[in-house]
């Protein structure tokens, strides 16, 4: 019972994960999408033109890999679904198929921090220090929030 609930939490956090990402990536144009956080970053921030030159580059550069693992979120997300369906059916959990899907589900959920972090890390490196503080104080709070995968 304990083990069933996990996975129902863990296909619940992973399925929110994803459908979050796949709004953030089909909802909108990347263009614009990629042009409202760059205004946000412009008035928030008080960014030169220059800067947000630059801002635009670096995320223009970073947009293919965040591409990437949210498709591979998707593809988790499916792959749970199957999972769950296979599991309803036999009436019994696989645990090395669920390990293995932990496994790399982890090493995602890794791959998704670490980029963001390195974004962030970029992006504030081309800020001056007092943008720096005020951009660090604003992301904190969700970059804070993703220290843990969810469960």
């Amino acid at each position: 019972m304990k083990r069933t609930l996990i996975l129902l939490l863990l296909g619940l956090a992973v399925g929110t994960g994803s459908y979050r990402l796949q709004l953030h990536f089909r909802a909108t144009p990347e263009s614009a999408s990629l042009d409202h956080h760059l205004a946000w970053m412009k008035a928030e921030l008080n960014v030169s033109d220059e800067q947000l030159a630059r801002l635009r580059e670096l995320h223009e550069a970073s947009e293919p890999q965040m591409r990437l693992l949210a498709s591979k979120v998707i593809q988790l997300q499916g792959e749970l679904a199957a999972f769950e369906q296979t599991r309803r059916a036999a009436g019994e959990v696989d645990f090395m198929e669920l390990g293995r899907f932990v496994e790399i589900r982890r090493n995602v959920y890794q791959e998704c921090l670490v980029s963001t972090r390195q974004l962030v890390v970029a992006s504030a490196a081309l800020m001056t220090p007092a943008q720096r503080r005020h951009y660090l104080a604003l992301v904190a709070p969700s970059m804070a929030a993703e220290v843990s995968p969810p469960m």
